[in-house]
């Protein structure tokens, strides 16, 4: 035994690494054990970070290539060079990492390098050594899901990870999975010269969106370029040297058919990493689909253990695994942690981006619950005009009966920035009308989202 702690969290992903800090801010002696080389974890390497720094360069890319002209800006000898992009991609990482890095030295929290493994309550291994901990936190992250009949090298087939390492521009990508992560990385090549092909089982792009807003985002990306083929299942897939065969078929039952494509990103989700924790020895309990079942304070069923994030139920986000390593520490200091989980907002980051919070229509209808709907377009917002980015809409569901915000869903210019203030309104209690009666700058794009909560009261004042 080299050493003990108060607290002793693995994994040093958004969510452990922001316990960590938390919980050495309020005096408690901690360490973080992370398997990689660097911090981060999944969302700071090869995730998040990585890839809106790919998403600003396509963009960039594709607005000199392409949006700039109606501005009256002409360029010639327009060049791609994708190695400098990657470059400052690494850049954009390093500097990441480096700054938590730079946190845990600050807060005199101890990075223990290695992977680790749980001896028993209150005995963490790491690397070989033994650690006490009179606390321990799972925070471990999730992985790619993978798919039978679909091997992936990380060269032809690759996950997210591979699908932001490619050294040259696909002729053809085609990605398994209509979710957040294929739009996104279908967009970043798309934008820099690929055709790509979306693949999806269910009938519909982005489950769990608000239908309404789903419909109108893929109509988006498909006057952009993109080419769906819905209810389609991928059962086999073969790699070549000059590309990949795949062999799909109707999600209903029907022929085989075969689709070439250069390289196949494989994005059909996410699954909790919990595997070599030494979790079935403790008899730690795990759910069906392999995460840490924990209460409402993130404990497990074996005493002084925890766990938070994607190793556990709810949504795979990074800055809801963040509040969850700060509600803990908390929680374990003596405070009072909590997390308002009907209002964690969700983003995707394509361009337009769509970002929402709470409750879908759908959602209200099957639970029942009576409800107003506000809408507003952007066709219609001053800004969005003089910026060129018309598409979408801000829309928002209140109560029927008492007004409250239930839920609100953005497609359109900046949706993940306009998203926070109907975050923060539905995190105090706001009505609709609140939100109408705030006044916001003109000419701003945050006016639809007034626009739109006057709507739902029937009295949108610019449309």
């Amino acid at each position: 035994m080299t050493d003990s702690f108060d607290l002793l969290i693995i994994g040093a992903g958004p969510g452990g690494y922001v316990c960590a800090l938390r919980a050495a801010q309020l005096g408690l002696k901690v360490a973080c054990a992370e398997k990689r080389a660097t911090l981060g974890g999944t969302c700071l390497n090869v995730g998040c970070i990585p890839s809106k720094a790919l998403l600003q360069s396509s963009e960039n890319y594709a607005a000199l290539t392409h949006d700039f002209a109606a501005h009256g800006i002409t360029a010639t000898g327009i060049g791609l060079d994708l190695a400098k992009m990657q470059a400052r991609k690494a850049e954009v990482v390093s500097a990441n990492v480096k700054g938590v890095e730079y946190l845990f030295r600050k807060n005199k929290v101890t990075w223990l390098k290695g992977e680790a493994r749980i001896a028993a309550p209150g005995k963490v291994v790491v690397a070989g050594t033994e650690y006490a901990a009179k606390q321990i936190v799972i925070a471990t992250g999730s992985e790619s899901m993978p798919l039978a009949g679909v091997p992936v090298d990380e060269t032809r087939i690759v996950t997210s990870t591979g699908g932001l390492e490619l050294d040259t521009v696909p002729k053809h990508l085609v990605v398994i999975g209509g979710g957040v992560i294929g739009l996104e990385l279908g967009s970043v090549w798309r934008r820099l010269g690929a055709a790509v092909t979306v693949i999806e089982f269910l009938d519909r792009i982005v489950p769990g969106m608000d239908k309404e807003i789903a419909t109108a985002f893929q109509r988006i990306l498909t006057k952009q370029g993109m080419k769906f083929r819905l209810g389609t299942k991928v059962t086999a897939a073969t790699v070549a040297a000059d590309g990949v065969a795949l062999t799909l078929e109707p999600a209903k039952g029907g022929a085989a058919e075969q689709l070439a494509a250069d390289v196949v990103l494989l994005a059909i989700g996410r699954r909790p990493v919990t595997a070599g924790l030494g979790l079935e020895e403790l008899g730690v309990a795990l759910d069906a689909r392999g995460r840490v079942k924990t209460d409402a304070h993130y404990a497990t069923n074996i005493p002084g253990i925890y766990a938070i994030g994607d190793a556990i139920a709810g949504p795979m986000l990074a800055h809801k695994a963040e509040d969850e390593g700060v509600a803990l520490a908390e929680l374990l200091a003596g405070q009072a942690g909590h997390v308002n989980y009907a209002a964690i907002p969700g983003i995707v980051y394509t361009w337009p981006e769509v970002a929402s919070v709470g409750q879908t229509e759908e959602e209200l209808k099957a639970a029942g619950i009576a409800y107003n709907v506000g809408k507003f377009p952007f066709t219609a917002n001053g800004r969005a005009r003089a910026m060129g980015d018309t598409d979408g809409m801000v829309k928002i569901l209140a109560d029927k009966t008492t007004d409250r915000l239930l839920g609100a869903h953005i497609l359109g210019p900046d949706a993940g920035a306009l998203i926070a203030e109907l975050v923060t309104a539905m995190e105090f209690g706001a009505s609709a009308e609140d939100v109408a009666r705030i006044c916001h700058a003109h000419p701003t794009l945050s006016e639809a989202v007034k626009e739109a909560a006057l709507a739902v009261d029937g009295r949108a004042l610019h449309i």
